[in-house]
């Protein structure tokens, strides 16, 4: 039975894959699949490690796999294998691993890779013959423009994926496989939510990068960019470092933790001498106007502090992409509108605003989800097509996402603590197979 590669997720928990032949695509064999807890990870000689890449505008992304022998910073002692029945597939315990770096700074992903050895995952670890080309999966724009360069420094070859596949398929996975992938956030409270997979489709996926990308997804395989727009990641990174001198996006974000957007923001109440316009539902802290107090105040851009900036900025962007991502899910009657990109980062306070727009402009009819796995959607679909293209015969089995040390248990939702890190890129546990 052919099967694509969403397909093959909705069915990891009852089935196997089955290569077929070298050049043929994947396939899977439908059955009685028996899980077992084993509490101690097969072991391999080869320290194997499968590698993808999304090389985005600003951002490069990374998803490698390695076996359990070689992951010493994992804190789980159990893993779940996957059993088809087949005799002789070798089955690898691991974790899939997430990496980022930025494409201004490309050489530091070439020397990552190369340190880790990972361009020998696909070509000597696995015997390929000496005159044979090295490949790895790739996507995004920046594996057409830096094909050169990897070809130069590491030697290998860039099998180039679609960006919008990529993006799709990595969503679709997490959302299947992965328990306590996708998560609301407002006021504070992170929730985890369950997702029903018979009623996944369909869903509207934002993915925020360098720019923004608004995806209607009906279905396996089924989807379609419907909007977008140019102001995301990009223009915060972009204008941030014009107008506060910050050197990467990281430190623009940190400094918006310690910014007051009201002192910038024109809002409602400064109109209004601080009373709310009830008549149309507007509170006195609703912003007017963003950077609109520059206009009146008699002061010069480095009257201003940097982090003030930094804050309005994000505000102002995030409120933008919320709306408009709302509207767009309006347009084809969604309700459920994810957010991913590493625009996000896992921060409270864009993750917050994000969430009070659709929730303002929805009337509380729509909800904003977000992905611990973010930035990694498009990266991870990349590592995906090995299977779909049946490239070396690796095959995803399953997926089991360890629930945080730190988190607690509250009915059908999972909450996390109100301090640290909200959105951490943990690795995932996972088997694959390998004929």
């Amino acid at each position: 039975m052919q099967q694509t590669a969403d397909q093959q997720v909705h069915n990891l928990i009852r089935g196997a894959g089955k290569a077929k032949g070298e050049t043929g695509r994947a396939k899977m064999d439908i059955g009685n699949v028996e899980s077992k807890q084993i509490s101690e990870p097969i072991k391999s000689e080869a320290q194997i490690s499968h590698l993808a890449l999304d090389i985005g505008g600003s951002l490069i992304k990374l998803v490698y796999f390695s076996t359990n022998s070689d992951s010493s910073s994992s804190s789980s002692k159990d893993s779940v294998a996957v059993s088809s029945g087949n005799e002789g597939r070798t089955v690898l315990q691991g974790k899939l691993h997430f990496a980022k770096f930025e494409t201004a700074k490309i050489n530091d992903c070439i020397d990552f890779i190369r340190s880790k050895q990972l361009r020998l995952s696909d070509c000597q670890k696995h015997g390929a013959p000496a005159g044979e080309k090295c490949t790895i999966k790739a996507t995004g724009g920046g594996a057409y423009k830096y094909a050169d360069l990897f070809k130069e420094k590491l030697g290998i070859c860039l099998d180039k994926e679609d960006e919008m596949d990529c993006l799709v398929a990595g969503s679709n996975f997490l959302l299947k496989a992965v328990h306590t992938e996708a998560f609301t956030y407002m006021d504070g409270q992170k929730e985890f939510v369950q997702i029903d997979h018979d009623d996944l489709y369909p869903y509207m996926l934002v993915n925020i990068g360098s720019g923004v990308s608004m995806i209607k997804v009906d279905g396996p395989g089924k989807f379609e960019r419907v909007s977008g727009t140019n102001v995301g990641g990009g223009t915060f990174w972009g204008l941030g470092r014009l107008l506060t001198k910050c050197k990467s996006f990281d430190e623009l974000l940190e400094l918006s933790h310690r910014g007051n957007n009201r002192v910038i923001d024109m809002l409602v109440g400064d109109i209004y001498g601080g009373m709310d316009y009830t008549k149309i539902g507007l509170s006195s802290t609703t912003i007017a106007s963003s950077f609109g107090k520059a206009i009146s105040d008699n002061k010069e851009l480095e009257d201003y502090k940097p982090e003030d900036i930094s804050r309005s900025l994000l505000r102002m962007i995030s409120n933008n992409i919320g709306q408009i991502s709302y509207l767009n899910a309006l347009r084809f009657g969604l309700k459920r509108i994810f957010f991913a990109g590493f625009f996000i980062r896992g921060h409270a306070y864009t993750m917050d605003t994000i969430a009070v727009a659709v929730h303002f402009w929805s009337k509380g009819e729509a909800k904003a989800m977000f992905l611990k796995h973010e930035g990694f959607l498009g990266a991870l679909g990349s590592f995906m097509s090995y299977e779909k293209h049946g490239f070396l015969n690796l095959k995803v089995h399953q997926l089991v996402q360890q629930s945080p040390v730190d988190a607690y248990h509250g009915g059908d939702k999972i909450h996390d603590p109100p301090n640290g890190e909200l959105n951490e890129n943990r690795s995932i546990d996972c088997s694959i197979c390998l004929s």
